[in-house]
């Protein structure tokens, strides 16, 4: 479980965070990240968005408790302010563990890396 200070909660930080972050997508999930500078949070957010097309209630909850555990680590990574939304697809509920954490990892590696000039 993530303690009450590294979730996001309200409606308008995950708009926030999907609509002006950087967006990168692999096989079984999506990640949103803002960056920001520490202006009122001291410590990274997470977010995540598990949809009906994943599956039932108990494949959806199955889904949402691994990407948890998988987000915790990762967030004291970020720097204060940050924002992460995390949105599994509906490959997430076949996907081994190994998998979710494989692509989870290599996602959010993509989106911290710096843009390329055009």
């Amino acid at each position: 479980m993530l303690a009450a200070a590294q979730r996001l909660r309200r409606s308008a930080d995950f708009a926030a965070a999907i609509r002006g972050g950087r967006r990168v997508g692999r096989g079984t999930v999506v990640v949103h990240l803002l960056l920001e500078e520490p202006a009122q949070a001291s410590t990274a957010r997470a977010g995540f968005v598990v949809s009906k097309a994943v599956g039932n209630a108990v494949i959806r909850n199955q889904v949402r408790r691994r990407l948890r555990h998988l987000v915790r680590p990762l967030l004291g990574e970020l720097s204060g302010g940050s924002m992460l939304v995390v949105r599994a697809l509906p490959a997430a509920a076949g996907a081994s563990y190994a998998t979710l954490e494989n692509d989870l990892a290599a996602a959010l590696a993509a989106a911290r890396r710096p843009r390329r000039p055009r």
